[in-house]
């Protein structure tokens, strides 16, 4: 590699969502508010999950899981983003930085691939009822969610490894309003094609392969319930997968945005709108995708609270 000169980095600058001071106070008031939202809904459809029995079933076993990264996911990023509204300086450490990236990194990707997992839970489900409680058994959903952690916790490993042993140059400011790789790059003194490749072949891998086997589960589902005769059956079989592909499209749709376009100056800003998608507004839009259009979940949740108030009542 060829270095140039440059300096230790102990610290960097977050950018933020916006430089405009004014705005700080009532950015920090909305995303507190869709912190509390996101790890309060997520809560619910957890404690829904372990609190009613006729939820106990692959569908919400997995539905529990991808409820508990998605709050990992955001308290990685929250906490540091809200305290940045209301700091003068805008700095996060050096092995901070690295520790939310690996975390950004191990808990984004277990949701890349917890959401296949989702889906091929409803492909099994639709196309192959007679087979279902064979496949999706406790152990293999067991099995399932402990390899999306392996595989997840091994991309977060690689990324943050070749990420932070490049070299950093005197700017230190992070165009972005949490540690990740893109504009990490940008700051590096050295070639970074290695860590490039790293991010596009092994990163990319457990992102565009979880999305292909979703494409090709919901392609076998949709060929499947077009071959039912009766239109409730139709109906009950397409509800329960239009609010899971609603996430993926939300999900998906803005990481590929970010990390597959070519990155330019001009769309920096847009970038970290774009971030916001999948870092803070599909978290929080989860709980109620998944509550407000599954009637079993709705009626667990409301049982749970009307059992809380008639115990407090006593």
């Amino acid at each position: 590699m060829n270095y140039r000169n440059h300096t230790t980095i102990t610290e960097f600058i977050l950018a933020g969502l916006s430089e405009d001071p004014e705005l700080q106070p009532f950015l920090f008031a909305v995303f507190f508010s869709i912190y509390v939202i996101t790890v309060s809904g997520n809560i619910c459809i957890i404690l829904a999950y372990n609190l009613s029995s006729n939820l106990h079933n692959p569908m919400y076993f997995i539905l529990a899981n991808f409820a508990f990264v998605e709050i990992c996911y955001v308290s990685v990023i929250s906490p540091k983003m809200l305290e940045m509204f209301l700091a003068d300086r805008k700095t996060i450490s050096f092995y901070c930085c690295a520790f939310q990236l690996y975390c950004t990194f191990l808990f984004g990707t277990t949701e890349c691939i917890i959401l296949a997992v989702m889906s091929y839970d409803r492909y099994n489900a639709i196309c192959r009822p007679l087979l279902y409680n064979t496949i999706m058994n406790k152990i293999n959903c067991t099995q399932f969610i402990a390899g999306s952690w392996f595989m997840a916790s091994v991309n977060a490993f690689l990324q943050t490894v070749f990420t932070f042993t490049l070299p950093f140059c005197d700017d230190n400011m992070i165009n972005s309003f949490f540690c990740d790789i893109p504009p990490l790059l940008k700051l590096a003194c050295a070639d970074t094609w290695v860590s490039e490749l790293v991010t596009y072949f092994v990163g990319g891998s457990l992102g565009v392969g979880p999305c292909i086997l979703i494409m090709v589960s919901y392609i076998q589902i949709i060929l499947t319930v077009l071959t039912i005769h009766s239109s409730s059956g139709r109906k009950k079989a397409f509800s329960t997968c239009t609010s899971h592909f609603l996430v993926v499209i939300i999900f998906y749709g803005s990481i590929f945005f970010v990390y597959l376009t070519p990155q330019s100056s001009e769309s920096v800003y847009q970038n970290r709108l774009t971030s916001v998608m999948y870092t803070i507004i599909a978290p929080l839009l989860n709980p109620f995708i998944y509550s407000l259009r599954n009637k079993d979940v709705k009626i667990a949740i409301l049982k749970i609270i009307n059992q809380n108030v008639a115990c407090q009542r006593k």
